[in-house]
């Protein structure tokens, strides 16, 4: 697609944006721009490379599962202002 096929007003419906003629000669030029550099990058010689999603590997950050002691059902509750039969009581927000 060249710069010329490029319908900024209807991108910029999809967009739900409202451009001055000025604007839309401006994003116009760039999507251009970055329609070529996209063109550029299908001439790139890519045999033998493994598609990926990220460039490094990615680990996974978080602490494995360790099972630990929990409050006691009464240390939870001791501080809430309305407990009933062992349950939190919290005012009713949907009728």
């Amino acid at each position: 697609m060249t710069a010329v096929e490029i319908d900024v007003k209807y991108v910029a419906h999809l967009a739900r944006l409202s451009l001055t003629p000025d604007e839309e000669q401006k994003i116009g030029a760039q999507l251009g721009n970055i329609l070529g550099y996209i063109e550029k990058l299908k001439e790139v010689d890519v045999t033998g490379v493994e598609p990926t999603a990220h460039a490094f590997p990615l680990v996974n950050v978080t602490r494995t599962d360790e099972v630990r002691p929990s409050l006691s059902n009464e240390e939870a509750l001791r501080n809430a202002p309305s407990t009933a039969n062992g349950l939190f009581m919290v005012p009713k927000i949907v009728e």
